[in-house]
């Protein structure tokens, strides 16, 4: 069992090339991401953000390096990954529901299928988690009838129904209409008081401030800087990123 402050994720030389070496979205990262940490991931378009991410649980395969999650190596063609994701939640910035299911089922499927939980239980489960974000009364509903807000808030809890050891935020913000943007942060928020290990892609600079425990830049697939958000922010040391602050701050 991983304790707080030991190394969760170990990422090590990773390089992900495409179009046959034109593109090299990922280029020698290296990082170590520990239990109990939100590590905040900001850079430009294009820098190589969400394909790090990605890779975190093989969504996006490295063509060199490795990856660890919680010891075992990942990127191991022994391994088996499916496995290994059911304690990765992932949250993307288009929720991903399933349309067709209401709300309790989308949330219920991976537990009763993976996990094998009786449906009772996972229901159980399910609306005590709907209570948290206060959408118990949109049980039945359908996707189609939410928010986009509220459908980001179901896929969030709908990660965590899995009882998953870190969650992965691929800009879970940048689809949403500005009033509906804080709804969803103020959960995110709440989950890292709880202590859950947080890897998130994100242009909120004010939840990296105030969230994050680490803030990661990167540019042209490499990690540039990195620190706490503090000096982070106020003391950047790469001219590229005092370039990046800047102009968004």
């Amino acid at each position: 069992m991983i304790t707080n402050g030991e190394v969760l994720i170990k990422v090590e030389n990773v390089h992900k090339i495409y179009n046959e070496g034109r593109l090299h979205a990922l280029n020698g990262v290296s990082n170590e991401i520990k239990k109990g940490e939100v590590v905040v991931v900001v850079g430009p378009s294009g820098s190589g953000k969400s394909t790090f991410l990605r890779s975190l649980n093989l969504l996006e395969t490295p063509s060199t390096g490795k990856i660890y999650f919680e010891g075992v190596d990942i990127t191991s063609k022994k391994t088996d990954i499916d496995k290994h994701r059911q304690k990765m939640g992932m949250v993307f910035q288009h929720f991903n529901l399933f349309p067709h299911k209401t709300i309790i089922d989308n949330i219920t499927l991976a537990p009763i299928k993976l996990l094998k939980k009786s449906k009772a239980d996972a229901e159980k489960e399910a609306m005590e988690l709907l209570k948290l974000v206060g959408l118990q009364e949109k049980a039945n509903a359908y996707p189609s009838q939410l928010s986009g807000g509220q459908k980001q808030r179901i896929a969030i809890i709908r990660s965590l129904a899995m009882d998953p050891d870190v969650m992965l935020f691929d800009e879970p913000t940048s689809a949403l209409d500005p009033e509906m943007v804080g709804e969803v942060l103020e959960l995110m928020k709440k989950l890292a008081r709880d202590g859950m290990t947080m890897v998130v892609v994100t242009h909120e600079m004010g939840f990296a401030k105030e969230v994050g425990t680490r803030v990661i830049f990167m540019d042209a697939g490499q990690i540039k800087e990195e620190g706490v958000p503090k000096e982070f922010f106020e003391h950047p040391k790469e001219p590229r990123l005092q370039d990046f602050l800047s102009k968004i701050l």
